[in-house]
């Protein structure tokens, strides 16, 4: 196996958090044991996807605010919200918030574009705007200059007996440096880096300069850092999904294997007319997935990873793949656990 050029510093995780439409506290109790888990591990982030209309996480920064009494040291992110489904204003409160009850380690993710089936959705989403709305980058710039401590109104000073700020309040310092993009495209690389953000690289991109997803991964990054102030040292998380075997049961392994084998097709050719291309699942013992990662293009561009959970496996398949990782993936790639 060759030797990494310099250790993995920061090893992350990703859930999407699924529940049953009968019992759904099940599913989010399950998630917020995930997290726990992760922070006893030695993790150095925990990631929750974001789903509407779904049986999965709706309000991800209202999961990590409960994360964040259950935890102490984890950074929590959300990977990504959508922020079509927001009002960039109200969405920079609930961020500061958490990232204040949390001490400072909220790292949200957010991306852009319409809603996912919006003629459908639009109606309920804005029944007043719907023919309107802004879904271009306009809409992050805006989360992010209020989150920034920008002006949100010319109107401050004391009313009555109340006292009005002209920003968002609570004002979470440093939450401005900790915001990430989830980019997909070259395009979106290039805006995310002139924008100072970081970037989470997707195991979902267009196929716009080849056809090979980890150089695909790479020339994201290789943009990003460069339209980026902070250029080499701009932070990029490397999204792909994982699943180390070292102590899983027979029965998991069968699994896992199948899992993987049904969504291998779709990693083969660019999907669609927008000719996307996915990240292969990579399954096998912690060092041969670690052998996979240091022979990958992208993986060589970066020093922390956010591995992503497979959407449809149980409470008890997580608890053994992310064990896998924290004591066998991550140490073969250099990373030491927290503490």
């Amino acid at each position: 196996m060759p030797l990494p050029s310099h250790p993995l510093r920061k090893l992350g995780f990703l859930t999407i958090g699924l529940f049953d439409e009968a019992d759904p506290r099940r599913g989010h109790e399950s998630t917020l044991e995930i997290i726990e888990l992760g922070e006893r591990l030695g993790f150095d982030s925990a990631w929750v996807r974001h789903r509407h209309l779904q049986y999965g996480i709706s309000s991800p920064v209202a999961v990590l605010a409960a994360a964040s009494q259950r935890t102490s040291r984890i950074e929590l992110g959300t990977a990504v919200i959508p922020v079509g489904w927001e009002n960039p204003l109200r969405l920079a409160e609930d961020l500061a918030t958490v990232d204040i009850l949390s001490g400072g380690r909220l790292n949200p993710g957010v991306s852009v574009g319409p809603p996912m089936h919006y003629d459908q959705v639009k109606e309920a989403l804005y029944p007043d705007t719907g023919g309107v709305e802004d879904f271009s980058y306009a809409r992050v710039e805006r989360l992010l200059d209020f989150v920034r401590g920008k002006p949100a109104t010319d109107f401050s000073g004391v009313e009555a007996f109340e006292v009005f700020s002209d920003r968002v309040q609570p004002h979470a310092a440093g939450l401005g440096r900790r915001m990430w993009y989830g980019g997909g495209s070259l395009r979106s690389a290039q805006w995310a880096g002139e924008h100072g953000m970081n970037l989470l690289t997707s195991s979902v991109v267009k196929a716009e300069e080849s056809e090979d997803f980890a150089e695909i991964q790479r020339s994201h990054i290789r943009t990003f850092r460069a339209h980026h102030p902070d250029g080499d040292r701009a932070r990029v998380s490397q999204g792909l999904v994982v699943i180390p075997t070292d102590s899983a049961s027979p029965e998991q392994r069968k699994k896992y294997e199948e899992y993987a084998l049904k969504r291998t097709p779709r990693t083969a050719t660019p999907q669609g007319p927008a000719r996307m291309m996915f990240a292969p699942d990579l399954v096998g013992t912690s060092d041969e997935i670690a052998e996979r990662l240091y022979a990958h293009a992208a993986f060589q561009e970066v020093d922390e990873v956010a591995f992503a959970l497979p959407f449809t496996f149980g409470h008890e398949d997580y608890v053994q793949i992310l064990t896998d990782i924290a004591t066998g993936l991550g140490p073969a790639l250099g990373w030491q656990p927290a503490v």
